[in-house]
């Protein structure tokens, strides 16, 4: 890193290479009175490099260094005469450390993770000033591909990302001529039905991909617009050939069976997807510079020059020191020693009944118990479940829905209905909030989200909402806010997603159909605070 510096400081020489001791050593500073605040997010942070999603991670810190030493390598002399305007930064900084902060005291790593990019600008401002170090954006930028999505953001994206590879799966097996059915993220060929499960949405690809693609187009030399097609190209490649990938499995399903199939899967995926979506992105580039008056040979068109960059990071030896710079080990300083003695409050986990003694029989009502599928499990991942269908005689069962969380930030919590029915091949008709009214019970008046599923000729009326400390919440985004609230002013963390379903009967109105299920929900709702606390 060079810095300039209007002070003369002492410097020493090791070797060939200027040091500048006093410089150093607040940089060093920095970084350990700093480390208390990160170090939950970024352990974190190592262990999601770990799954296939993310295990990407652990290169983009490299990547981002290389385009860092590059436009380092690139950019004109600074004149050492001329004002450096460092406050910037250190306000950025502080901004990171303070949301590092919250994190911390919410016990949720990814906002610590996130945090510690603004602090990494903070950083590059202070040392080159505003003016400098804002044009360094990018490769700080770039560090944004190594964090985790929210979880609900990624199972809203993942869930996405099946519906369409499904379908544009099934569009290439029927160019095959062969009949296909798709409901949902089923592909029935008759004999054989594949599932398009969360592992072949393709999201494990689009990552890699996405991050590729953006060092791509800064390595690239040509016009802006060729860069900004090989950028937004990234996604549409990733999807198409996952779904190709689908397609042709497919087809080896039905000419071979699925032994066949099963070793084209291995075989097709993982770096064989993430090369070939490259290997388009090249053929892109090569066919865009023979569009430009001047084609330039690939060789030519991607800078891949890592001459003099060794130098040039060895310049962080000479960095040198600033007011802004003690002032940002200042506030690191100050953020870790409130860390330590103002640690993140202890979890409170309330007493409760488990699902297992929830009521045989409701409203008239008897249950029968289900268990959920072994991967469907695995995904809602929730601490304790119950699932049953209550039913008199021949009337219309009552579905009954309740997954509860003992902690929801820490990774896993709750997933909407409104994003995990698709997956089913039912089509949310409508989906509205809805005010309901039962006196007699701890809820009293709230609102829930009333939605009308349809798959075939089946309609079936849904009434969810997620149950949180004793508030009732319509809103994934929201809940998720209130949540950390109440982990900083309570403790709590814990929480549900309650749900109710009935079918809505051939010659049924819809409010009949509501008028049972709110009959039902209002013995339901009498005992639920025992498996659900407020």
């Amino acid at each position: 890193m060079s810095v300039q510096d209007n002070v003369s400081r002492p410097v020493i020489s090791i070797g060939s290479l200027p040091v500048n001791p006093m410089g150093l050593g607040l940089f060093v500073a920095l970084l350990v009175c700093t480390i208390t605040v990160f170090q939950f997010g970024l352990a974190s942070l190592l262990t999601e490099w770990s799954t296939p999603e993310y295990s990407h991670g652990p290169l983009i810190p490299l990547i981002s260094l290389y385009l860092f030493l590059r436009e380092l390598r690139q950019a004109p002399a600074v004149d050492p005469a001329a004002p450096v305007n460092r406050w910037p930064g250190v306000l950025v900084l502080a901004f990171g450390l303070a949301v590092g902060l919250i994190g911390n005291l919410v016990q949720i790593p990814d906002i610590t993770a996130y945090a510690f990019i603004v602090w990494v600008m903070g950083v590059v401002l202070i040392g080159f000033g505003w003016e400098r170090g804002r044009t360094h954006w990018p490769p700080v930028l770039h560090l944004i591909f190594m964090l985790p999505l929210p979880q609900f953001m990624y199972w809203q994206l993942t869930i996405f990302l099946q519906g369409v590879s499904s379908v544009i799966g099934v569009w290439f097996i029927e160019l095959a001529r062969i009949p296909v059915y798709l409901d949902g993220n089923i592909i029935d060929l008759g004999v054989y039905k594949l599932q398009v499960a969360e592992a072949c949405s393709g999201l494990r690809y689009l990552f890699p991909i996405l991050s590729f693609s953006y060092l791509f187009s800064i390595l690239y030399r040509g016009p802006l617009w060729h860069k900004a097609v090989l950028l937004l190209s990234a996604a549409p490649i990733t999807v198409f050939m996952n779904s190709f990938r689908i397609g042709v499995i497919g087809i080896l399903v039905n000419h071979y069976g699925i032994e066949q199939a099963e070793g084209f899967l291995h075989f097709f995926e993982g770096w064989v997807i993430f090369l070939a979506c490259v290997g388009i992105l090249f053929v892109m580039a090569i066919a865009m510079q023979r569009l430009t008056p001047n084609p330039l040979p690939l060789s030519e068109a991607i800078d891949l020059d890592t001459n003099g960059l060794g130098p040039i990071a060895a310049r962080i030896l000479n960095i040198k020191p600033s007011l802004a710079m003690v002032c940002a080990v200042v506030f690191g300083a100050a953020m870790s020693i409130t860390l330590i003695l103002w640690p993140a409050p202890p979890t409170t986990l309330p007493d409760r009944t488990p699902f297992m003694l929830f009521p045989r029989q409701i409203d008239g009502k008897y249950a029968a118990f289900q268990s959920l599928d072994p991967e469907v499990a695995a995904t809602l991942a929730a601490d304790d479940y119950v699932s049953a269908n209550y039913q008199a005689g021949s009337d219309p069962t009552v579905n009954v829905f309740v997954a509860y969380y003992d902690d929801q930030t820490n990774g896993g919590g709750i997933h909407s209905p409104e994003v995990c029915l698709p997956v089913g091949g039912w089509e949310v008709f409508s989906i509205d909030p809805y005010e309901v009214s039962f006196p007699d019970t701890v809820y009293g008046d709230f609102t829930l989200n009333r939605s009308v599923i349809q798959k075939g000729v089946n309609k079936q009326l849904v009434y969810y909402w997620f149950e949180q400390r004793g508030k009732r919440m319509t809103n994934d985004f929201l809940t998720k806010l209130v949540v950390v609230y109440d982990s900083w002013t309570r403790g709590r963390r814990d929480g549900a997603i309650i749900r109710f379903v009935t079918p809505i009967g051939t010659g049924e109105t819809e409010q009949e159909a509501d008028q049972r299920v709110q009959a039902f929900m209002a013995e339901a709702l009498k005992v639920m605070p025992r498996y659900v606390p407020e």
